[in-house]
């Protein structure tokens, strides 16, 4: 097994340092105007030069992350220094504070989305990740103050604007915070009594409002009172890789509190419920989007194979075996890491691609967009090649 594993951390950290992280610095890192450009072909080649503001805190966090934990190369210090300025400098709106969607190549504001906090939990994440890479503590002050601005904004009516006329509350809010809030923590720990108090909120309103016994799913959506909103399309999607995602933060959690047996139970049973619902048997993978009653799926997107759902499986799984030892764990972990490494691996021009059809052919072989750059895949590699490393020993 100590082979296996052995075996494994390798071929993950290279993978990490010698294809994934490398292809974003050649390709995406602006060295004239500052941040990172994430819409890029196949090779590389630049097919959108507006930037997105969720990828600048984004990938701060992750080439800190490298940084502090895989290996201390000045080319990512070089990369973090340039995102935090491009952030400071750029992202956020001088009028109201709030932070945009996406600027220009030169930093000029193009698309404001004022009913999300997005764009500010990924800086949050960035500056804290920045803070302990590279002992900063004023930016772990910075992702705090800029957290209390996150919460007024979600309190305070009329500050986010809904995306619905018909009230709901969504699933990926306190899920994001979850794990936003946990970095913070990370980064803060004088002020960790406070916010281990916020992220017990957040996990209490996943189990009450999203994790639903009666259909032994988790739903992205419900009414304000918790009811489902079973009679129309929205109110029946599942997105499996969402929730697996919103699993592992729980476990994770779980796990720094020496096992706690309740946000161990919780995270299991999200990922039980939506590894089930999610992997398709007969072609492999986490299919994007299901129906809580098995009705006809309403998007023409939602069989296909996405990138990221593959990463929050892996990881999820991994992690619940290094919890209980249990082999179905490690068998589920097994089946994705074959499924990404025979599908979604770029081997001639590194990275991954990140569009498939249900039957694993190609849809685009871009690397790059608003919405896929560099955070859910080297995201991957770093926390399994940390579960693997206490495995291996």
């Amino acid at each position: 097994m100590n082979q296996k594993f052995d075996q494994l951390y390798h071929d993950y950290k290279n993978t990490l340092l010698e294809s994934v992280l490398p292809f974003w610095l050649q390709y995406g890192f602006d060295k004239t105007h500052g941040g990172l450009y994430t819409g890029l072909d196949r090779n590389g080649t630049l097919l959108e030069t507006e930037k997105s503001v969720w990828f600048q805190g984004r990938a701060l966090w992750v080439y800190a992350t490298a940084y502090r934990q895989m290996e201390k190369r000045s080319e990512y210090r070089e990369l973090c220094d340039s995102l935090v300025s491009f952030i400071e400098n750029h992202c956020f709106d001088p009028s109201d504070g709030r932070m945009y969607f996406r600027v220009s190549q030169e930093g000029n504001p193009v698309v404001k989305r004022i009913r999300y906090v997005f764009s500010e939990t990924f800086a949050i994440l960035g500056f804290a990740a920045y803070s302990r890479a590279f002992d900063k503590p004023e930016y772990a002050m910075k992702a705090y103050e800029l957290f209390r601005k996150v919460e007024r904004y979600l309190q305070e009516p009329g500050m986010l604007v809904p995306k619905f006329e018909r009230e709901s509350k969504g699933f990926g809010l306190p899920m994001i915070l979850l794990n936003t809030v946990s970095e913070l923590r990370e980064a803060l720990p004088e002020k960790s009594e406070e916010l281990t108090r916020s992220i017990d909120g957040y996990i209490k309103e996943i189990e009450v409002f999203f994790v639903r016994p009666e259909l032994k799913v988790v739903v992205e959506q419900c009414n304000p009172d918790g009811t489902l909103q079973l009679d129309h399309f929205e109110g029946r999607l599942l997105n499996p890789g969402h929730a697996i995602e919103g699993a592992w933060f729980i476990l994770a959690e779980a796990k720094r509190r020496g096992g706690d047996v309740e946000l161990t139970h919780l995270g299991m049973t999200m990922l039980d419920w939506m590894f089930a619902r999610g992997w398709d048997e007969e072609y492999g993978g986490i299919i994007y989007f299901r129906d809580a009653l098995g009705k006809s799926a309403t998007e023409y997107w939602h069989d296909m194979k996405f990138w990221w759902p593959q990463c929050e499986a892996a990881i999820a799984n991994l992690l619940a075996y290094s919890m209980n030892g249990k082999q179905e764990y490690l068998h589920q972990f097994e089946q994705v890491d074959k499924y990404i490494k025979t599908h979604f691996l770029d081997e001639e021009y590194g990275e991954w691609f990140g569009y498939l059809h249900r039957d694993n052919t190609l849809s685009t072989p871009l690397k790059g967009s608003m919405y896929k750059g560099p955070f859910h895949i080297p995201r991957m590699y770093l926390v399994c090649c940390e579960l693997i490393d206490k495995l291996r020993r």
